[in-house]
């Protein structure tokens, strides 16, 4: 059964979208809660498809460069008529290897995606939500968001930091109107390519997109005196 958004939530951006959660996240807002949906990434090229399949409008954004961020804003407000309501920051990069070899500048690059672009688009939104006292941004978090695992030194930083910025930015804002929600996602997303009917028994060992977009709703439906901050969602064979 899909989560039915009680608050008027009527326009979403979704930055750091693509063919996985993303769609999944726009689709749900648009077929379930009757929103208008923009989606934000790097290469435009690549969302282009996606955003066409679903109606949704596509814009480019490096969410790293804070003048990128704020003409998306700009650009989302004008497609949608008025500052997008909902926000959510989908971004992330990853960077693999033993630490003692893992690229400096690498790094840098991953916590700025991670992190640093997730300050920079929440700072906007606030700046748009705040005067209205009215909005919702929702970060996507991992298993790194909570747990540091080995060879993934730059991802654990860029997770955490983001968790930390959540947290404050849900103390301060949630007073003022505006719900602030991170999601833990604890497990591996299904690509959209997998074909769970050709191998048995894999619909369990990996989230399911879709299912995931239902408790971005449902935590869009909490009534004020009832937020969640923080969530998580796993698989249920999945180790803790």
């Amino acid at each position: 059964m899909s989560a039915t958004v009680q608050r008027p939530y009527r326009s979403a951006l979704i930055v750091g979208a693509g063919p996985g959660l993303g769609a999944s996240l726009a689709r749900a807002f648009m077929q379930d809660a009757g929103m208008h949906v923009v989606m934000a990434a790097r290469q435009l090229d690549k969302l282009q498809p996606v955003a066409d399949a679903l109606g949704a409008v596509a814009l480019r954004c490096d969410a790293t460069d804070p003048a990128d961020v704020k003409a998306l804003f700009d650009q989302a407000s004008e497609r949608l008529g008025s500052a997008p309501d909902v926000v959510v920051y989908n971004a992330s990069r990853r960077v693999r290897g033993p630490f003692v070899d893992v690229d400096a500048s690498d790094v840098a690059q991953a916590v700025a995606v991670t992190a640093h672009g997730a300050f920079l688009v929440a700072q906007q939104a606030a700046r748009r939500m705040l005067p209205q006292g009215h909005g919702a941004l929702l970060f996507t978090g991992a298993s790194a968001s909570t747990k540091g695992y080995p060879l993934s030194a730059a991802f654990a930083m860029g997770k955490f930091a983001l968790r930390g910025l959540a947290q404050s930015l849900a103390r301060e804002l949630h007073p003022q109107g505006i719900h602030v929600g991170h999601v833990v996602i604890d497990g591996s997303i299904r690509p959209p390519s997998d074909d769970m009917a050709a191998t048995p028994g894999t619909a369990d060992a990996q989230l399911d997109p879709d299912a995931i977009a239902q408790t971005y709703l449902h935590l869009l439906a909490q009534p004020r005196n009832a937020w969640t901050w923080e969530i998580e969602v796993r698989p249920w064979v999945e180790k803790f």
